[in-house]
């Protein structure tokens, strides 16, 4: 943990107790499905890019609330395969919000040693949206800090397909020297998808109630912990990053072990 719990919650709600969060238990990976920008922004009369933006806030509190409080991986779903379907104007306004963000923020993260990847094609990115990433990557690679892995043109059915092609390259290359291809299992998988050398989430946060994985990481969450809450992603802060860990220590993980 690198701050006090009184720093990092210093105005808790009265159904919150900091003390309580035991620091000796704190997840090693979170991974979070942001949703509800857009009914935020209904609920408002806004326009859906409206509640995008108000979401950055909630992405900033719960990157330093992770990173405060000794998280070392938090993974946050930006932008899906899927979402490409969305209106234009909605797809091409988020990836300028993803660069300007990326940009104005990387100077803070690089400060408080955060390191800063993408995973996903994101090859399919617009440039200028591809190029705020890659700087962010450049000047954060070497932090020993949290890594927050921002998910961007991702598909968990995609990771998968990109893995099994990864393997498929390697075999070949290998037979066509006259060896033997890496005989395949679930951990020597692992370092063909895009989350090589990451461990898998402990815990999975969805905001707005709803309770899909969305094509999320399908196959590193087979033994993580669900906490799916009704706030919108926009009003999500802190202190609901709080329940989240609080509600996630509370629980007995097996890991299909007789209870």
């Amino acid at each position: 943990m690198n701050k006090p719990l009184a720093e990092i919650f210093p105005d808790p709600p009265a159904d919150l107790n900091p003390a309580a969060v035991d620091v000796g238990r704190i997840p090693v990976h979170v991974a979070v499905i942001m949703d509800g920008n857009g009914r935020w922004a209904k609920k408002r009369a806004l326009n859906r890019l409206k509640g995008h933006a108000a979401g950055i806030e909630a992405v900033r509190e719960t990157i330093r609330a992770a990173n405060d409080i000794g998280v070392k991986y938090l993974t946050i779903y930006s932008f899906s395969t899927e979402n490409w379907k969305r209106p234009e104007e909605e797809v091409v306004g988020l990836m300028d919000l993803f660069a300007q963000t990326m940009l104005a923020e990387v100077d803070e993260l690089h400060e408080e040693h955060v390191r800063v990847m993408t995973i996903g094609r994101t090859g399919a990115l617009p440039k200028k949206t591809r190029d705020a990433f890659d700087e962010a990557w450049e000047k954060t690679k070497n932090n020993s800090g949290m890594t927050l892995v921002v998910a961007i043109n991702y598909g968990g059915r995609n990771e998968i397909i990109d893995g099994i092609n990864a393997y498929m390259r390697q075999a070949h290359e290998a037979l066509a020297a006259g060896g033997t291809p890496e005989e395949l299992s679930e951990e020597t998988f692992g370092r063909y998808l895009y989350t090589a050398d990451i461990p898998d989430p402990d815990l999975l946060i969805r905001t707005s109630g709803e309770m899909r994985v969305s094509n999320f990481l399908l196959w590193q969450i087979a033994y993580t912990e669900f906490y799916c809450t009704e706030v919108l992603w926009p009003d999500f802060n802190r202190y609901e990053f709080l329940r989240a860990l609080l509600d996630y220590q509370g629980r007995d993980r097996r890991f299909g072990a007789v209870g």
